[in-house]
């Protein structure tokens, strides 16, 4: 492992004082920090139009009881991706957090990931089952087979399609910050861009290019959802999206491993950083009961 990526230096230590480090996967240096000590590790994985900064509020709390990982993925920050190539996929970036959890020789894991990030570990616990442990799904994407096939069910199941319509829209226009404006209140609403931090508004403009990309993924079959036979903590936000809760608690029916839907008071989509200390008790009180 390595604290220099190929192609230059090393990104800056994170406030909490974790260093970014590399680890080449499947041929490729995927940048990653962690914390802790404690086995069965826990992998963290960010959703779209992020990287593993998304998590600074989780890795050194959640360190006091796993080994924690937070992941960027292939192409994301600090990587300045030109769009180019056809390996930014979720079954790419699931092929690679299994080898990640290879590299780094931790063993089956839990594995958590947020909105794409959630379609990245299902594809992973489908197609690199001896890598994981448990899910822990928050607002997972690619479950739109799960919605109802009611006319409000469909309207949900192209919401997503449509916010990233609309997200290459406004790319194409020239204006970054008004189209990761709109992606943001399209998943939480309005005036929740003006709510985010400096930091995270950085961070998304640091990978506002790969939101193209992002919207190419797979919609998980209910049978293969269903199969899966690890225990999963589906969470949501009390002002997420509503297709999100829908679509857990259908996971919850098909699935007897899936536990209650964990519904974070106060909290739309990144109900990781606007309550992170409701968002890390539910992770950490599942992780110690499996």
């Amino acid at each position: 492992m390595t604290a220099v990526p190929p192609w230059g230096e090393p990104p800056a230590p994170w406030p909490t004082g974790e260093v970014v480090r590399f680890a080449t996967v499947n041929g490729y240096a995927l940048a990653y920090v962690e914390a802790g000590e404690r086995l069965p590790a826990l992998v963290l994985v960010h959703g779209s139009l992020s990287d593993a900064r998304s998590f600074q509020a989780q890795v050194a709390p959640l360190s006091a009881h796993a080994r924690v990982v937070a992941a960027s993925l292939r192409h994301c920050h600090p990587e300045r991706w030109d769009g180019r190539g056809d390996d930014f996929s979720v079954e790419q970036h699931a092929a690679d957090v299994a080898a990640l959890v290879d590299a780094l020789a931790l063993g089956p894991v839990h594995l958590l990931g947020h909105s794409r990030g959630g379609a990245v570990v299902l594809q992973a616990a489908l197609r690199h089952p001896e890598v994981v442990r448990s899910l822990v799904l928050a607002d997972p994407g690619g479950l739109e087979a799960l919605l109802p096939p009611t006319p409000e069910g469909e309207a949900m199941a192209r919401q997503t399609a449509e916010m990233f319509a609309r997200l290459e829209g406004n790319l194409s226009a020239g204006d970054d910050v008004a189209a990761a404006r709109r992606f943001v209140e399209d998943l939480d609403g309005p005036g929740a861009w003006e709510r985010r931090t400096p930091a995270v508004r950085r961070a998304m403009l640091d990978n506002i290019r790969t939101g193209p990309a992002c919207a190419r993924r797979p919609t998980f079959d209910p049978d293969d959802l269903a199969s899966l036979a690890v225990p999963i903590l589906p969470i949501t936000g009390e002002r997420s999206p509503a297709r999100y809760a829908s679509m857990l608690a259908r996971l919850r029916e098909i699935n007897a491993r899936a536990a209650p839907v964990v519904t974070i008071a106060g909290a739309a989509h990144a109900m990781h950083r606007e309550q992170p200390e409701a968002f890390n008790a539910a992770v950490a009180a599942f992780i110690a009961a499996h």
